[in-house]
């Protein structure tokens, strides 16, 4: 195949020491800033950007590379440890790591993480090199009907799912959505629940949200039990760093699951990574319950890990295949490769093969090398991670508070956002104190602005016609799958509620 052929002279290209050197500084560089709590992949790339600007453009792009993937890597490493994940791609990640990592499987937490990314990252490369016209073909296909279609079922499925109880999974959606709909509208210029203070016109920040709800939420949520429950703030750091036999094949159909979410989402701009690892989770959920898998949501399962990293990072390589053949720029770190691509006078799509074929082809060979370097460091220092478990409770905790502020404060340098991240961290508290899920706030606020503007252009382009939403196959079959899930929560809830009583009436039957 013409694709093979050029991606080996692509490799021909990449294997000179002086370029492995640059994937190489790139993956550390990227893997480091990643895992500091509230500064993410995204934050990575924008914080070396000017690096690389004294470079050659393929030793530039090469570095890049090794940033990109780097960083992806590095965003669940806090979340798994920490509960502070630093990119809303590793949120999903975070919820059954950490129930590992306090149940003393940090290292293989990390480990599971680390493979998922590798698998995940490699399929979606190989699927770039060799099928990204068609794939393509697939995200043309979607207008603002199936954007809001696939918000809504996100939505309300992942709601049902992440919670034991509907009404507040909803509840906590509702909040979400209060959340993204403060600031100016940007189709009519309205402000929205500002207040009338001009620093709340952009909005509350994504970071914002995410650090407070789940870092500064959980560090009030152990101090408020540190004297009923010594052991709350405990976590082991013990465990075994590699995967054995008996994981890696309970693992490996979570990865693939967990890819097969992510790739399509890497051509479809629809808010990035988050929505695919949020479905692959909620999909390990319902699983895990159908196998009667007791570690899901208890001590912490690792298809919980495999699945939404596996899907992140396979949205994340197959977002540069987007960005490399159709100049789309599918999330926030894309958007920032695509400003350095033009920094060096470059405009990527489909000219950019033609014009500057053999950078390209180099740089997805490095793709292939970065993913493989990256694989081999964080499974060899995962258990390295895992010790930052032995720092003592009270510094471990304080120095989670301090880095979550700084990481704010870096990405805005405004006092007031730390004030919000203050109130969400205490609206996270009482979200835990009452049981209230966090996954569906979370989403809420990542999708409810794409939602939103795909709603009103669907009802503007079609004059207010409410059928135009359901005017196509693919909103019917999303629509249909979420009336499904729905009513299979709606089941399952209730019998368990059955179930629940019935074991209550047998206990009050048995102590009388």
């Amino acid at each position: 195949m013409e694709q093979l052929s050029f991606l080996m002279e692509g490799f021909a290209g990449a294997f000179t020491l002086a370029n492995l050197l640059w994937v190489l500084i790139g993956a550390l560089l990227g893997t480091a800033v990643g895992v500091l709590p509230g500064f993410g992949s995204s934050m990575a790339v924008a914080l070396l950007l000017p690096v690389t600007f004294s470079l050659d453009p393929t030793a530039a792009f090469i570095m890049f590379a090794g940033i990109y993937f780097g960083g992806m890597f590095g965003d669940s490493t806090a979340g798994i440890l920490l509960n502070t994940p630093g990119a809303g791609s590793a949120i999903a990640t975070t919820f059954e790591g950490h129930r590992l990592a306090k149940s003393g499987q940090a290292a293989r937490a990390l480990a599971t993480a680390a493979m998922g990314a590798f698998i995940g990252g490699l399929i979606a490369t190989t699927l770039v090199v060799f099928f990204a016209p068609y794939l393509v073909k697939m995200a043309t296909a979607f207008g603002p009907a199936e954007y809001f279609a696939l918000a809504v079922f996100a939505f309300v499925a992942i709601s049902s799912v992440v919670s034991e109880s509907i009404i507040k999974g909803l509840n906590a959606l509702g909040i979400g959505l209060v959340l993204a709909l403060i600031g100016i509208d940007g189709q009519s210029g309205t402000s929205r629940f500002t207040m009338g203070s001009q620093q709340l016109f952009d909005g509350l920040s994504i970071i914002v949200i995410t650090v407070g709800l789940l870092a500064l939420g959980e560090v009030l949520h152990v101090a408020s039990r540190i004297h009923r429950d010594p052991n709350a703030a405990r976590i082991p750091a013990s465990g075994r760093v590699l995967l054995s036999r008996a994981d890696f094949r309970k693992a490996l159909p979570a990865w693939l699951r967990g890819t097969a979410f992510g790739v399509p989402f890497g051509v479809i701009p629809a808010g990035g990574a988050e929505i695919p690892t949020f479905l692959a989770y909620g999909t390990e959920k319902r699983l895990a319950a159908r196998r009667g898998d007791t570690e899901f949501g208890t001590t912490g399962s690792i298809n919980g890990v495999a699945a939404p990293e596996a899907a992140g990072n396979s949205t994340a390589g197959m977002a540069m295949g987007a960005l490399l053949s159709l100049g789309l720029p599918i999330s926030a770190t894309a958007a920032l490769m695509m400003a350095a691509f033009q920094q060096y006078g470059m405009q990527p799509g489909p000219l950019l093969f033609e014009r500057s074929g053999d950078l390209v082809w180099t740089l997805l060979a490095s793709f292939f090398i970065g993913l493989v370097i990256l694989l081999i460091i964080n499974m060899q220092f995962a258990g390295v991670w895992a010790k930052l478990l032995l720092i003592p409770r009270q510094y471990l905790y304080a120095g989670i508070t301090v880095l979550s502020m700084l990481g704010v404060y870096a990405v805005s340098s405004s006092i007031i956002d730390l004030w919000f991240l203050l109130a969400i961290g205490i609206l996270g508290f009482f979200m835990r104190r009452y049981n209230f899920p966090v996954a569906p706030v979370l989403i809420a606020v990542i999708l409810g602005p794409l939602a939103e503007t795909n709603l009103r252009n669907a009802l503007t382009i079609s004059e207010g016609d409410v059928g135009a939403l359901i005017g196509s196959p693919a909103t019917i079959i999303m629509y249909a799958l979420l009336a499904v899930a729905l009513v299979y929560a709606g089941l399952k809830h209730a019998a368990e509620r059955r179930r629940t009583r019935t074991e209550a009436r047998v206990l009050e039957d048995v102590s009388s």
